[in-house]
């Protein structure tokens, strides 16, 4: 049996008197598409923080690609990558460069060849000589989607990849992202709030509240589960009054 790209039991982590991730416990499949969603406050971001090793946890364990990250992060952090539009690359760098250092950073072979090549299939290959900081919204979310995209990664951290885009943009991305992990057999585990998004691209949904995951499953199960229509009316059920069945949580 292949092992799962990212396994976590018992995660805790506090801030002081502030628990923000209360003993959470899932695994996330080699090769699939999983979402992690919750309303503010509900832990994701810590979450993904703590499994890219930017945050140590209170308690827990957290196996990335079969690597231990609480003793051995570094054995793993070269073969995964993140992007969010919230984490801003250097803003006096143009793209080129910016993409040149973190290539660097990673040793991608062929850089300058991976970096024409992503320009491309991102679409983005005026962009490269301006300024990040010049950027629009959306043109930086190209930007660091093309960043998190340098060294191939096995297992990629999406935080609202298609934030700011324009629909027509967005659907592109969403198909790139689809293609990328089917045919190269990467993980993603992705934030987002737009549940049509989550609808069409994944496999599998953890949904937190309060710290806690309260419920997962495919997000049609979940909409069958809830009685709803749309995964965005199980969202707001879930967010409002709490999970329809804790037991599934387990």
């Amino acid at each position: 049996m292949t092992p799962p790209a990212i396994d976590v039991a018992d995660l805790r982590k506090s801030f002081g008197p502030v628990v923000a991730v209360k003993g959470v416990s899932f695994t996330v499949p080699q090769g699939s598409i999983t979402a992690l969603l919750g309303g503010n406050g509900a832990g994701k971001t810590t979450t993904l923080s703590m499994l890219l090793g930017l945050l140590l946890p209170s308690s827990g364990a957290i196996r990335v690609l079969g690597v231990d990250m609480l003793t051995n992060r570094y054995d793993a952090l070269g073969r995964l990558n993140f992007s969010s539009p919230y984490v801003d690359l250097p803003q006096r760098l143009t793209v080129r460069e910016n993409l040149t250092v973190y290539g660097m950073l990673y040793g991608v072979a062929d850089l300058r060849g991976r970096i024409a090549e992503l320009a491309a299939d991102l679409d983005f290959q005026p962009l490269l000589d301006r300024p990040y900081g010049k950027l629009s919204a959306g043109q930086k979310t190209r930007a660091a989607l093309a960043k998190a995209l340098l060294n191939r990664p096995e297992l990629l951290l999406l935080d609202e990849p298609t934030a700011s885009l324009d629909p027509d943009t967005a659907d592109w991305v969403r198909g790139y992202l689809s293609d990328y992990a089917r045919t190269g057999g990467a993980t993603i585990l992705l934030a987002s709030h737009n549940m049509a998004e989550v609808e069409r691209l994944c496999d599998h949904v953890l949904m937190m509240r309060e710290g806690l995951i309260v419920d997962r499953g495919a997000p049609a199960a979940l909409i069958d589960r809830y009685g709803r229509t749309t995964l965005e009316e199980v969202f707001l059920h879930i967010a409002r009054q709490g999970s329809l069945m804790p037991e599934a949580a387990q």
